[in-house]
């Protein structure tokens, strides 16, 4: 159903695709927007690799909730690793494709566990987070995507 990596020499194990989902701090989820053209937007993310899902937040109105709710299929990108292995001017990097479906988080307090889970991932203290959510909180919708397809590759920019 889905197309493997072409090039099967730059492909990463699916383990080195979800470190990478683990550790990078942003992602760029592309969902089918307006008038047939992609809607493509950048994000801070959370990956639960318990329940294969990555969850992010956003607003209660626009074109992102918009899409989503008129088709539930999304591709999730995440890049990073850079690395020196040879030439300085030519690094590697890393990048996870992910394919699923999303969906709303409707539960409120579901919504709040899962909103406090991905401040922790960049917020320094639980006294912030606290604060975070006590003031906006409640205009938060949170998101999570079911994944059904997981794939990395590395290559090298030259």
């Amino acid at each position: 159903m889905f197309r493997p990596v072409r090039s099967k020499n730059s492909e990463i194990s699916i383990e080195a695709a979800k470190d990478l989902l683990r550790t990078s701090r942003r992602g760029v989820l592309a969902v089918n927007g307006d008038n047939g053209y992609p809607y493509a937007l950048p994000l801070n993310y959370l990956y639960d690799e318990d329940s294969n899902t990555i969850i992010f937040h956003g607003a209660r109105a626009g074109h992102k909730l918009d899409s989503i709710k008129a088709c539930d299929k999304v591709c999730f990108t995440a890049y990073g690793n850079e690395t020196i292995k040879e030439e300085a001017w030519a690094p590697y990097m890393q990048s996870v494709i992910v394919f699923g479906r999303c969906k709303l988080v409707d539960n409120q307090e579901r919504s709040m566990d899962i909103l406090r889970d991905l401040a922790r991932k960049y917020y320094p203290s639980e006294d912030i987070i606290d604060e975070g959510i006590a003031k906006a909180g409640k205009a938060v919708q949170m998101f999570q995507i079911e994944i059904e397809h997981i794939s990395g590759k590395e290559i090298q920019e030259k």
